[in-house]
């Protein structure tokens, strides 16, 4: 609309360059010493200059227009990732969730022991290969999340052993495990952006709904024991504080376009942790 504005704006100064007369008296020497060529010239002159002040008000009014806000973005990056993560959590997970439930609420589970070892050992499958992915670092901004104390495989190798104590057979991974783990590591070599975006979820998910899933767990199948999965050394929320700003620092130098391809990647990310939260009731 600025641009239509703009043009009614100068119309005068381009119906300058249609002149017409009235009928009037002109001497000879009057129409002798007169350009008529050069009143033509100066017309066209003043309608160019019309034109070239309407394409740089244009211009101006476009670049002025305010960008695209992204939800959360004013707080850092990893706001926007929570934001949509949110979104896929159904309304009984989150008052954000957007996602139909698609079986029994977590209060209403019946975990049986071997479905919760199944479940732990596909966990620590996964977070075996984040922490040698971080460790490894293919790409530089990997190194930042080295020993941030959120890493749960060595409490998982401590509660797979109190179980083998307590005389349960401790299964061997299964196919959720090693597709997600295959998945990662895969992913980790070419893609970074996308790679944290698991790496996100998977740590920050634990210590919000994990932990929740873990309490009703343990009250209904083992007397209420917290296991180490469930522990952190260390003031939890710090710990998650560090690894956000850590987490915008790295954001910091992608474009809007890798942000996006990012915060694209939290679906799958769901659906693989899903399938290894399923366990539970298997």
């Amino acid at each position: 609309m600025a641009s239509f504005a703009l043009i009614s704006q100068y119309q005068p100064l381009v119906d300058m360059t249609q002149f017409s007369f009235r009928p009037r008296k002109l001497t000879a020497a009057l129409i002798a010493n007169t350009n008529f060529r050069s009143f033509s010239g100066a017309g066209q002159a003043v309608a160019a200059v019309g034109r070239r002040r309407m394409v740089v008000v244009s211009a101006t009014a476009a670049a002025e227009k305010p960008k695209k806000r992204y939800s959360g973005e004013a707080k850092g990056f990893v706001e926007e990732m929570r934001f949509v993560a949110m979104k896929l959590h159904t309304r009984d997970q989150a008052k954000e969730g957007e996602k139909e439930s698609e079986g029994p609420p977590v209060a209403k589970w019946e975990p049986s022991v071997d479905g919760y070892l199944r479940f732990l050992v596909d966990s620590k499958l996964v977070y075996d290969t984040l922490e040698r992915i971080v460790e490894r670092a293919d790409f530089p901004e990997y190194a930042e999340f080295r020993n941030t104390g959120l890493e749960r495989s060595e409490s998982l190798a401590k509660d797979l052993e109190w179980f083998k104590e307590q005389g349960y057979s401790i299964p061997e991974a299964s196919s959720p495990g090693y597709s997600y783990a295959k998945y990662l590591a895969e992913l980790s070599e070419k893609d970074p952006q996308a790679f944290i975006c698991h790496f996100y979820n998977i740590y920050f998910a634990h210590t919000a709904g994990g932990r929740m899933i873990g309490k009703k767990v343990a009250e209904k199948i083992l007397n209420n024991k917290e296991l180490e999965f469930y522990k952190w050394n260390g003031d939890l929320k710090q710990l998650l504080q560090n690894v956000r700003d850590k987490l915008n620092r790295v954001a910091e130098s992608w474009t809007r376009e890798e942000k996006n391809h990012c915060l694209e990647e939290t679906e799958k990310s769901f659906k693989f942790s899903g399938d290894i939260l399923r366990l539970i009731l298997s």
